[in-house]
């Protein structure tokens, strides 16, 4: 399909339509988002800069992929569909919480040594999980509440403008609630404070360093859909999933 006319409309004149790309975002988004809290969120990593170790979660790896499909979202399809996508998130992350509680808790069969492994890297899932789900749920969805805001003040300049100030913010909310609620009492305390600090500075230094790629996608998917939505007249409740 050829490249349309990129037109400019309110996201509630959108209402109904079908887009083309905004499945495949979707499905990118919360295979992005499992993933994180599968196999990054639980470990502390060190690295050494300047001859000084700094203390990061590996789920940095991570996020901020989620954050730039994130605020491509916003930026091509809405609020209201980005919306949608973050209760997508949810609900994958409270079937990953169960499901993991359920194949942790069966009995091994008889020779099999890998129970205590599998524990101990799955074991923390349930909380490591409850934590993410409150600092998903609300970083995310500030983030996309200022995003959308400040492409309707920008007048839809300065993109760059936008994924840094919301990610500023939004990752500033999923943080300072990650953090304490997942590892307070299983780290340092120490710890979980440098890291939650460390890692809310290197999340945001991400997105300044994936603008370029931001760019590129968030031109790419609104030539292919045709469309520039901005959020005029939207209701910005979190508690809806309709769009």
């Amino acid at each position: 399909m050829s490249n349309r006319a990129i037109e400019a409309h309110s996201a509630a004149e959108m209402t109904g339509r079908h887009f083309r790309y905004y499945d495949f975002v979707m499905a990118a988004f919360v295979a992005v988002l499992l993933l994180s809290n599968v196999i990054g969120a639980a470990k502390p990593a060190v690295i050494e800069i300047g001859g000084e170790p700094w203390v990061f979660g590996a789920g940095i790896l991570f996020f901020p992929l989620g954050y730039v499909i994130g605020d491509v979202l916003t930026e091509v399809y809405g609020y209201a569909r980005a919306r949608r996508v973050i209760w997508a998130g949810f609900a994958g992350l409270i079937f990953m919480a169960f499901m993991s509680w359920v194949v942790v808790s069966l009995p091994p069969a008889e020779g099999w040594e890998g129970q205590a492994a599998y524990e101990s890297v799955f074991g923390q899932v349930p909380r490591i999980v409850f934590a993410s789900i409150v600092a998903f749920w609300a970083g995310e969805f500030v983030n996309s509440y200022v995003m959308a805001r400040m492409k309707i003040w920008t007048q839809g300049r300065h993109l760059w403008s936008r994924t840094i100030g919301s990610t500023f913010v939004g990752q500033g909310v999923d943080s300072l609630i990650f953090y304490p609620l997942a590892f307070w009492g299983v780290w340092e305390n120490e710890a979980v404070i440098m890291v939650m600090i460390t890692n809310w500075g290197l999340k945001v230094l991400w997105e300044v360093v994936l603008t370029p790629v931001t760019y590129a996608v968030v031109g790419w998917l609104k030539r292919k859909e045709g469309v520039d939505l901005f959020d005029e007249g939207t209701n910005f409740t979190p508690f809806k999933t309709q769009v």
